[in-house]
């Protein structure tokens, strides 16, 4: 089966495509100036250029100071400033994904509060939808096979109590755990 031409998705889809692009430029332009050097040190160090550039680096140093070149004499033979310098560069390059994995989070954060919204709301539509269903069917006098199925899903559900029931079995898995490791 063909793939959909470009032009051939409906117009929801392509508003939300918009919307969707316009939010996360927002974003990136709300970006403050450390976040933004921070994504772009960390998208650097996360390239192949990078990988290249450390070992032609390191590279060098080693041979170098494992007296390999006769035209350059060893100033590090024992690597400790090799050492000391990945060290201090491992320390800010770690820094610097951290910040880059806070925002993103974040991020990742509003979109799962925005998917449970419409979760909720898509969950809120649907029960609204069984109850209309069936009081049709009642009126057009069409039997229930499942008929308590069909009661179940007419309920709405509490997101809270959905919640508290996840907690709920959390806590008794986790106390239970405790009871078999002792």
């Amino acid at each position: 089966m063909q793939p959909p031409q470009p032009g051939s998705l409906n117009t929801a889809l392509e508003r939300n495509i918009e919307a969707l692009q316009r939010r996360r430029r927002r974003e990136a332009e709300a970006a403050s100036f450390q976040e933004r050097v921070a994504e772009a040190i960390t998208g650097f160090t996360g390239s192949m250029r990078f990988v290249y550039l450390h070992l032609a680096a390191f590279g060098f140093w080693i041979v170098a100071n494992l007296g390999l070149l006769p035209m350059i004499k060893p100033w590090d033979p024992s690597f400790v400033v090799l050492a000391m310098i990945a060290s201090v560069e491992a320390i800010f390059l770690s820094t610097f994904v951290l910040i880059s994995q806070n925002r993103m989070a974040a991020q990742a954060d509003k979109r799962a509060d925005l998917d449970l919204q419409i979760n909720l709301l898509s969950e809120h539509e649907v029960t609204k939808l069984v109850a209309m269903v069936s009081e049709i069917s009642k009126r057009l006098g069409i039997g229930h096979v499942a008929g308590e199925e069909v009661e179940e899903l007419k309920r709405n559900v509490a997101p809270e109590a959905v919640l508290d029931a996840i907690e709920s079995s959390e806590r008794t898995a986790e106390g239970a755990a405790e009871t078999a490791d002792r």
